[in-house]
């Protein structure tokens, strides 16, 4: 599903990642993430894909780099990404970008 982001500027984080094998409470995790991101102030929406080897692209949407970096410090999203670097990811990456036009 596409996000309804507003006119820019506004911002995306883009977290790439190659899974490891199994699940090991990564959907559990994943489904609670997109939930809590979505209820933080000056979140404007997520979208996410992943193929069958496991490489994904989630790309969420905020109102600004203060907002981001609320969310990078929530405690609950700190602990996915301990665990994510532990248990879940072989490789992931993340980048910030300025949206300046559709």
């Amino acid at each position: 599903m596409f996000a309804n982001t507003p006119e820019p500027p506004y911002y995306a984080v883009i977290f790439s990642s190659r899974r490891t094998p199994g699940d090991h409470g990564y959907a559990a995790m994943a489904e609670e993430m997109l939930a809590l991101a979505l209820a933080q102030p000056g979140c404007l929406g997520a979208e996410s894909a992943r193929d069958a080897d496991g490489f994904g692209i989630t790309v969420s949407y905020w109102e600004s780099e203060a907002a981001i970096a609320a969310w990078k410090q929530n405690p609950r999203h700190r602990t996915a990404q301990r665990l994510g670097g532990e248990r879940w990811y072989e490789h992931f990456r993340v980048r910030v970008a300025k949206v300046e036009r559709r």
